[in-house]
């Protein structure tokens, strides 16, 4: 069986897959978000793609298909879903996808970067990172994304040098940091085509909890003022599910953002080992991962927005969550 909307579905939910490693082929291993410091591959299948964390303990397991080389994942001792397993570029299939600091100031409890403390990578190695990939011929978009070492305004600065110099490449690049109240007119002067900056969650209860960064409204008037340079369709922020929110408060916020001009993307919540006992969270079912898609065209249908023209960053890749344009 092919996969489908559903199928997908019932995978980000479970969202880690029992794998021998040999059938894995060129990994590379993420260093921002909440997937830091995982092994995981991208499974593509019915025109649909997911990304699978390796975990031993999953109730999903993976084989070989010997007779035609495809993967069949197995679940409850029946044949689910088969397809390939597709090759990334940097952390995601045809884009270059970067970090530049694996350390962050700040505690958000989703997210492990600050208990792994990990590189802060020069300009010169991670022009050297997009020059590798940009030669094995598949690059679309570049995108780079950050933790914060120093400041916001210091990432900003980082990342609009970096984007001047990586235009020669002639492809579409994103950018995702923390906003400053010059990030955006910076990063596109600087070239950037999209920009994506995450409000996490807009339960004010929750953000209080486990959001341990600026404040949120400061991040709502960054997103509309990004709208106003970058224009629709070239604006997100990542709007994390299961951490105790209600379908009713997400998509009364989801749709403020969307009203704005930004289209969010619903992420399904995963708890680190290192945020284990910080951290309240249920993974979302795959029946609510469907509801919210839905719920996510209908409001961007509305509102004039389509989430299959992004070009860079998590929209395109589609790897960790349902494009309620290209998914449903």
């Amino acid at each position: 069986m092919k996969m489908n909307a559903q199928i997908k579905a019932e995978l980000i939910s479970i969202g880690a897959i029992d794998i021998d490693p040999s059938i894995l082929g060129r990994l590379t291993i993420p260093t921002a978000g909440p997937g830091a410091g995982g092994k995981a591959f991208f499974f593509k299948s019915g025109g649909h793609r997911v990304r699978l964390v390796v975990d031993e303990g999953s109730p999903l397991r993976a084989v070989k298909d010997n007779d035609n080389g495809e993967i069949v994942i197995i679940k409850g001792g029946k044949e689910f879903v088969r397809g390939t397993i597709e090759e990334e570029l940097i952390h995601c299939p045809e884009q270059a996808y970067i970090t530049m600091s694996e350390r962050c100031i700040y505690d958000c409890k989703f997210c492990p970067v600050p208990k792994l403390n990990g590189k802060v990578k020069s300009s010169e190695e991670l022009l050297a990172l997009v020059e590798e990939a940009f030669k094995l011929g598949r690059m679309k978009g570049i995108s780079l994304t950050s933790g914060v070492e120093v400041s916001p305004e210091k990432e900003v600065e980082r990342a609009a040098e970096l984007v001047k110099k990586l235009k020669k490449y002639n492809v579409p690049i994103g950018v995702s940091v923390y906003p400053t109240k010059a990030s955006s007119r910076i990063l596109k002067e600087a070239g950037a085509s999209e920009v994506k900056y995450n409000v996490e969650t807009m339960d004010r209860e929750l953000y209080e909890k486990y959001c341990k960064k600026p404040p949120l409204d400061f991040t709502l008037e960054c997103l509309k003022d990004a709208v106003k340079i970058f224009g629709k369709n070239n604006v997100f922020t990542n709007f994390i599910a299961g951490l105790g929110e209600t379908d009713e408060t997400i998509e009364e916020n989801y749709e403020i953002l969307a009203k704005m001009g930004v289209i969010p993307i619903i992420r399904a919540v995963g708890v680190h080992p290192l945020r284990f006992g910080e951290l309240e969270a249920e993974r979302p079912t795959a029946e609510r991962l469907l509801k919210l898609a839905k719920m996510s065209r209908r409001i961007l249908d509305k509102y004039g927005l389509d989430a299959s023209k992004a070009k860079t960053m998590c929209l395109p890749c589609t790897g960790c969550d349902l494009n309620p344009h290209v998914d449903l």
